[in-house]
């Protein structure tokens, strides 16, 4: 299974924001997308799940599975969304709602995606949630998103991402309000889960240092474009855009 991004473009009231980029995520890969802020990684993140703020119009194509994503209507995206796709955002004390049980949050879709029963649902969140590390995952079903740490609210994020089995997992900046310890604890998880479930996982963030920690294809963004895309160690040893060296020189 490979995950395509062929030509797609966003345009904000007359502003081309995405500028025709390419991407191509294989199945059991992490393909880390990097830049600065403002270079288009989140907004591509964003297009591929019909989550564009009001005003922004996609085009080009997001290919899943033989089916054209940007083509589908609303209905028809709304079960790849979280069933086939899914994604885990920077912040999980903003992703996960503050008023509903760690529970509730990982069985409503499953329930509504899969059609489990409440009991079958419930299973399986605990399943998940002990498959990232989450101590006593019974326990933890009960508990609100506030009771946890910053790093265990990522994991249940991702718990939340993985409960209809996507094929394709998209991790915007998911360490980027982490400490370094717990950050490399999120970083093996994601590795983990990548080649332990087969996922094709689409890594956005800013820092490189993480890139040569997990992933296996890098792709430079700059400017709403990808500038350069490679293996990770072609990128990174040995880049050849400007850019990417100019990044590479900025790592503390």
């Amino acid at each position: 299974m490979t995950f395509t991004i062929t030509e797609l473009r966003v345009t904000i009231r007359g502003t081309e924001i995405l500028r025709g980029v390419d991407l191509d995520v294989q199945k059991g890969q992490v393909h880390g997308v990097a830049g600065e802020s403002g270079s288009g990684k989140t907004m591509t993140g964003l297009a591929v799940l019909g989550l564009l703020p009001h005003g922004a119009v996609a085009s080009g194509r997001v290919e899943l599975a033989g089916r054209d994503l940007l083509g589908l209507p609303d209905k028809d995206l709304g079960r790849v969304r979280g069933n086939e796709i899914a994604m885990v955002f920077q912040d999980p004390a903003t992703s996960l709602h503050p008023m509903l049980s760690v529970g509730r949050q990982l069985t409503e879709h499953m329930r509504s995606h899969l059609g489990l029963s409440r009991a079958e649902a419930r299973e399986r969140a605990a399943e998940l949630l002990a498959k990232v590390r989450i101590p006593g995952p019974a326990e933890a079903l009960t508990r609100y998103p506030h009771q946890f740490s910053g790093g265990m609210r990522q994991r249940i994020a991702i718990a939340v991402a993985l409960a209809c089995d996507p094929q394709v997992l998209i991790a915007d900046e998911p360490t980027t309000a982490l400490d370094v310890t717990v950050q490399a604890g999120i970083l093996r998880l994601l590795r983990g889960l990548c080649d332990e479930l087969g996922l094709a996982i689409m890594l956005i963030t800013h820092d490189l240092g993480v890139m040569s920690a997990i992933a296996d294809e890098v792709s430079v963004m700059r400017s709403g474009a990808v500038v350069e895309s490679g293996p990770r160690d072609t990128v990174l040893r040995a880049p050849s855009h400007p850019y990417t060296r100019s990044l590479l020189e900025a790592l503390p």
